[in-house]
């Protein structure tokens, strides 16, 4: 659209189903690079992607055409296929239903990249939980702690 000037910044977080701690050394980088291609097949930019064996942390660009609700579930739709069709783990892989979606101004860029790129870190004085939880208030999103935290029983 002529006269259109955006600049959208989106922090997304998804979580394995049951929070099962599956995402291993061994194929996560190249679960990586499979989400890099899903979002740049989608006509959207990816700065970071990094995570945990139990959740992802990616941060995106994105033109004002798609909804990111829509790309998260491009993201996650094929990724699921990518894992379950490689065999990367046991029984059938999927993700826990649900995002979090966090908009980035570009002045915070290269401190959500920061962020996203010392997990490791980050997970060693702070829970995935913990953390998630502070995100919310943060920007004060309206949750129901019962749909967030799905765990295998």
């Amino acid at each position: 659209m002529a006269n259109t000037y955006t600049q959208l910044f989106y922090h997304i977080v998804f979580v394995v189903n049951g929070r099962e701690n599956i995402i291993i050394d061994r194929w996560k980088d190249d679960l990586y690079k499979y989400i890099s291609g899903i979002i740049a097949n989608q006509g959207q930019k990816l700065y970071i992607i990094n995570g945990m064996p139990d959740h992802l942390h990616v941060l995106v660009s994105c033109k004002p055409t798609i909804a990111l609700s829509n790309l998260t579930k491009e993201i996650k739709e094929h990724s699921t296929k990518y894992i379950n069709q490689n065999n990367f783990v046991k029984g059938k892989f999927s993700w826990q239903e649900g995002f979090g979606g966090f908009t980035v101004s570009y002045k915070n860029v290269n401190s959500v990249v920061n962020y996203i790129k010392n997990q490791e870190e980050h997970h060693k004085l702070r829970s995935f939980k913990e953390e998630y939880l502070e995100f919310l208030k943060e920007q004060e999103i309206e949750f129901n702690e019962k749909y967030i935290f799905e765990e295998v029983i």
